[in-house]
Formats: structure tokens, sequence, C-alpha cells
């Protein structure tokens, strides 16, 4: 038990008994507990194995090599479509927590084992992204343009990529291209 992370469990207005039962779980399991993003992130030989988190609606573990694991329970649940890698078990009750307690510590623990066994997730490149054709114009018509985005880290091209795409119509895409153009000119990502 790590007395720098104890702020998280002592202030949570909301979820409180369920991070504390969370927390008894996770350090069964003999990993480091440590603060990363503000939550209780358990690590092994400082790799990111799992953090507990809490949303308005439920609280959560969070498996960062979630992907990996079997879930033979079916209780993983990939936050969005363009998650990759990370899974999240979610909980809106003690009970629920208390029920599936057998199964949390067997899904900690095989991803404990994915990370000893040094298995990384497979990630899509930037190029498997969806191009927009609003943008891919602004690109072909501004060598400049073309230039900065291009050296950004393929994260930041993948953020621009993903919010530029979300847009339904044409309009709307053509309006956040316009907007992000000098950002990308300065060498920024999308939440620089």
């Amino acid at each position: 038990m790590n007395p720098k992370v104890d702020f998280f469990f002592d202030q949570a207005k909301q979820w409180q008994q369920e991070f504390e039962k969370l927390r008894a779980i996770a350090l069964d399991t003999g990993l480091e507990e440590e603060v990363k993003w503000g939550c209780p992130c358990y690590t092994y030989h400082g790799k990111n194995v799992f953090l507990i988190h809490g949303f308005k609606e439920y609280c959560a573990l969070l498996f960062f090599k979630g992907a990996l694991l079997n879930d033979s329970e079916k209780i993983l649940i990939q936050q969005s479509e363009n998650v990759q890698a990370s899974r999240q078990i979610r909980f809106t009750n003690l009970q629920e927590i208390t029920d599936l307690e057998k199964a949390i510590k067997m899904y900690m623990y095989e991803a404990v084992e994915v990370e000893k066994a040094g298995l990384k997730v497979v990630l899509k490149e930037t190029k498997e992204f969806e191009m927009p054709e609003e943008f891919q114009r602004q690109l072909d018509e501004n060598i400049e343009l073309k230039t900065a985005f291009e050296a950004l880290t393929p994260g930041r091209q993948r953020a621009y990529l993903l919010h530029f795409s979300a847009a339904k119509q044409s309009k709307t895409r053509e309006s956040r291209i316009k907007k992000y153009i000098p950002q990308i000119l300065r060498g920024k990502g999308i939440n620089d």
C-alpha cells in the first residue's frame, strides 16, 4: 500500500467503497501501487498493468493490454472503437465487485503474466486510419501542411485523423480541418 495513493480513496465523493474493494483486490497481486494520471496504477517492474478509475456512471479497472487477455468471463469492455489496447471491467455497485472478485483476480494475474512475457498489442499504423478526402485535398494543395503533418508523431497524426473523420458532414470536416491547420503547422497535436 502506497501512502501517496491514499488521497484518491480518501477524497472520492463517488465510488469510495467500490474503489477500496478494488484496491484490496489489487494489492493482493503484489504489484507496485503508484499514482498515474491521478489514479491508482499497479505496475510490474515499472510497466503499467492496470489502474482503478471512476466516471459518473461507473467505476472501472482498466487493463493497459486488455486486448491480449483471454476474457473468458466476457466482462472486458472496449471503451470506444478507436481504443486499440486497453480494456475495462466496469462496475456500478459494490455487489458487482464482490460477485466478480474471483474473476477480477484471475484477470489481474493474467495481465501480470502478459507483462512478464513482454507481449505487445499490435497497433494499427497511422496509414490504416481513414484519411478524410477533405484533409487529403488540403495536404495535396499545401506542401507546408503536408510536411508539418508528416513530422507529427504517429499518435498526433491519428488523433487528427480520428477527429476529422468523426464528423458526419463534409462541411463539418472542412471546418475542423481549417481550425486545426495553424496548430498542425506549429507542430502541435490536437490537445497540445
